[in-house]
């Protein structure tokens, strides 16, 4: 029993590797894949086999019909290893039945495309619950710009960065409980931007705290 339950209205983060830090996307396409997934398995229906779905035809930001979701899914930065997303169940548990899809799904697209068994993620999906306004503004910043985190440019990662400082037409996350508390996207940017040193420097000392431990 989880000590925190994944009820409806709250927020996590939610994360996850791949095992033995191995790389889980490797190209465009596995990205797109990624992001294709969390759009379709969104939902309280049952459904069937990708493939039985012609999932391959589908394109990211054009499900056909519009059903309930699991989840909001906040903002998201998907790494070469690794994937950050922020979640607010629809329905109690929602998290839980949205990422047992996801990570089922991918990890049979993955073995499949690229001819491998076994387990691609390390174990089950971790999280954490997002119990302040103000922890909820900071983890936004950390997840839009993760990959800044890692020195990662250009197409070597996928984020929702775009979503908060454009306003473009295609929407993916649902970001209006941060961006509202702004006066514009270019004060959200100038805040997740600033937060960014301080990211930095906790995941420099997380990373030294792992390595005190280790010895």
């Amino acid at each position: 029993m989880r000590k925190i339950p994944f009820a409806a209205g709250e927020f996590f983060h939610v994360y996850n590797r791949g095992v033995d830090k191995r790389t889980i996307f490797t190209q465009r396409k596995d990205f797109d894949r990624f992001l294709q997934s969390m759009e379709e398995f969104n939902t309280i229906e049952p459904i069937g086999s990708l493939y039985e779905n012609n999932f391959f035809k589908m394109k990211f930001g054009h499900r056909k019909s519009k059903t309930s979701k699991l989840v909001n899914v906040v903002c998201y930065c998907l790494n070469p290893n690794h994937y950050h997303l922020i979640l607010e169940p629809v329905i109690d548990d929602g998290i839980s039945e949205f990422m047992r899809r996801l990570s089922i799904g991918y990890t049979k697209y993955f073995n499949i495309r690229y001819k491998r068994n076994g387990v691609l993620f390390q174990g089950r999906f971790k999280s954490s619950h997002i119990n302040s306004n103000e922890y909820l503004l900071y983890t936004s910043a950390y997840v839009n710009l993760n990959n800044l985190a890692h020195r990662l440019r250009g197409e070597t990662f996928r984020s929702s960065w775009s979503e908060y400082i454009s306003s473009s037409p295609k929407k993916f996350c649902e970001n209006g409980v941060i961006l509202k508390q702004f006066r514009n996207r270019g004060e959200y940017k100038t805040f997740a931007e600033d937060s960014l040193p301080d990211i930095i420097e906790r995941k420099k000392l997380a990373k030294e705290l792992e390595l005190l431990l280790l010895e």
